[in-house]
């Protein structure tokens, strides 16, 4: 298939594009590098061994989105392009309702116009909000605990009304959990621009010396240890499930949590880290981060019963990976 994946030149973008090729498929990405890098399409040619088309637009733009459109015909398109930081979306929620929305409008526009027929969300566990682990797709979604998981939220009810009314559409919303790790290779990796909003490369950048000390976001939550909880699933792993899901796109609209169904505590991550790689990782308690829940895991049978998915990769080789980047990344 010729798949159009926007945001292919970031963090879980970039491994599904790795993922995608060596399943024989043709790779067409879209990123204005807002939050990623170029090097990471050179990156990913080398992993895979073969080419992408690259088109550096921003897709909330309809006319830039038309435009690349009007020049393929495409079977798919996967969607990861977005703003994704939970915390700076509590601060900045105009900026995540105008990026996260309008893209997804206006890629369904352009899937109708053009007769792609399928169409792969990035979702996120965040629509669950303060919900009861684990967590399950026929769960009623709570309104989240901030503006980031609300434009998902808002995302899957616009894919899914349009499925309604366009039989021909497919619709695939991915609802996964908290990607961490890189490929075994060490070429690509989450490498994100500025300060990390995610925990394993702050650890990582941490372990190499980059920063002092890694904050840990609150100790008196009703845990293991009473740092936060969750589900952390290898970035390989998470990529293959979206090829899964392209793979096996029927009609209709299809929900899926990616996750292993195993909850980690942030300290038991971190000292895991630690263990497995032979590095010190010095941290300090502050205070919780605004729209952060307790715990956060989920049950991933469903993709495993309608797809054929399950991950593979534990927190040991999550964390190897992660270093091994780590170290070989600039």
């Amino acid at each position: 298939m010729n798949i159009l994946v926007t945001g292919g030149a970031g963090y879980i973008g970039s491994h599904t594009c790795v993922a995608l090729l060596e399943a024989g498929h043709s790779v067409f990405i879209a990123d204005n590098f807002s939050n990623s890098k170029p090097e990471s399409l050179e990156k990913i040619k080398q992993t895979s061994g073969q080419d992408v088309t690259f088109y550096q637009i921003d897709v909330t733009e309809e006319g830039e989105v038309d435009e690349v459109f009007s020049k393929h015909t495409f079977n798919g398109v996967i969607h990861f392009a977005g703003l994704k930081a939970v915390g700076e979306s509590v601060a900045k929620p105009l900026e995540y309702y105008y990026n996260n929305v309008v893209s997804t409008l206006i890629l369904a526009k352009a899937c109708l116009k053009y007769n792609v027929p399928r169409f792969v969300f990035s979702s996120s566990a965040t629509v669950y909000g303060d919900n009861i682990s684990p967590f399950h797709e026929e769960m009623d979604l709570l309104p989240t605990t901030n503006p980031y998981g609300e434009t998902k939220a808002m995302s899957e009810r616009i894919l899914m009304d349009v499925a309604k009314v366009n039989p021909r559409f497919s619709v695939s919303l991915l609802r996964y959990f908290n990607p961490v790790g890189a490929h075994e290779s060490g070429l690509i990796g989450e490498n994100p621009n500025g300060i990390p909003n995610n925990l394993m490369p702050f650890v990582t950048q941490v372990a190499k010396g980059k920063r002092d000390k890694l904050s840990v976001f609150g100790n008196d939550y009703d845990t293991v240890d009473g740092t936060g909880v969750r589900d952390y699933i290898h970035v390989v792993d998470l990529a293959e499930g979206h090829v899964a899901a392209m793979e096996h796109l029927a009609p209709g609209v299809h929900i899926h949590n990616l996750g292993t169904g195993q909850g980690t505590s942030v300290l038991e991550l971190v000292h895991a880290f630690m263990e497995v790689n032979g590095v010190d990782v010095p941290y300090e308690i502050v205070d919780r981060r605004p729209g952060d829940i307790a715990t956060c895991y989920a049950n991933a049978a469903k993709a495993e019963r309608e797809l054929g998915w399950k991950a593979k990769k534990g927190i040991k080789e999550m964390c190897k990976d992660a270093w091994r980047f780590e170290q070989g990344n600039k």
